[in-house]
């Protein structure tokens, strides 16, 4: 059975996208089967990865989440053989909305992709940055969650409100979720502030902090204006070399050995 993996922080900017396209596609290259779900209704995975959120033929999560079509018929394929996507859309903000009546709403997620889920490696979820209906779904339908920290002060701040809400889908809807681990994002290695914050993050949680460290990297930024994962961009860059790295260290926590 394919593990689900949640990328989540309710904090915006902290390159929790950035982390969902780049693990996905790393773990794509290193021949696992991947699907990614774009569950945020800015849809940057969508548009990150080269399809439009704006086009109407596509079906999207927000379909798959009201019922009107199963998560086999939402899949799309990408650039990479391994690698599938489900889309998003703006109107996924409606759904939060369309599913208040609706019965356990929590677990709507984790019902549709219960058919599929046999057939991937890994299932990654991009949440969006909010604690919302649809981020709660994510995080009932998933086995694990990353958690991407920028390394400045209010970062860390923030994470109170995410580890509370975690606690409170595994005293609830999903007590087998754990946490995969926390990954330090856009460090730039000149500031003295990001090592103090690595520094931190590392004492407070110790090994749950991944040891790959995402920096800061122009190549990164620029992939997905051109609707690549960094791996199809610019394979030698250092932000290439930085989340294939991850994707070894997350086959590592999983007991797999990459190829």
């Amino acid at each position: 059975m394919g593990k689900v993996i949640a990328i989540a922080n309710q904090k915006g900017g902290v390159g929790k996208t950035t982390t969902a396209i780049n693990l996905s596609a790393s773990l794509a290259v290193l021949e696992k089967k991947v699907l990614v779900i774009d569950a945020d209704p800015q849809a940057n995975t969508t548009s990150g990865l080269n399809f439009s959120p704006d086009n109407k033929e596509e079906r999207t999560l927000y379909e798959l989440m009201l019922g009107q079509i199963s998560a086999e018929d939402a899949l799309i394929q990408t650039e990479l053989d391994n690698l599938h996507m489900i889309p998003s859309t703006i109107d996924l903000v409606g759904a939060e909305i369309e599913l208040l009546e609706a019965e356990e709403r929590e677990l709507i997620l984790r019902k549709a992709l219960a058919p599929i889920r046999d057939n991937y490696d890994y299932i990654i979820l991009d949440c969006s940055p909010s604690l919302g209906l649809i981020t709660v779904n994510c995080l009932a339908a998933a086995d694990s969650v990353i958690i991407p920290v920028q390394p400045e002060f209010f970062a860390l701040e923030g994470l109170g409100k995410l580890l509370q809400t975690i606690r409170l889908v595994q005293g609830g809807v999903n007590p087998n979720l754990t946490i995969e681990g926390f990954i330090v994002t856009m460090f730039d290695g000149r500031t003295k502030v990001h090592a103090q914050v690595v520094g931190e993050l590392r004492e407070h949680f110790g090994d749950m902090v991944f040891r790959t460290i995402i920096q800061r990297n122009i190549r990164l930024s620029e992939a997905p204006s051109h609707g690549k994962p960094i791996i199809l961009y610019d394979i030698v860059s250092t932000g290439a070399n930085n989340y294939l790295n991850l994707a070894k260290e997350v086959l590592e926590h999983n007991g797999q050995q990459h190829e």
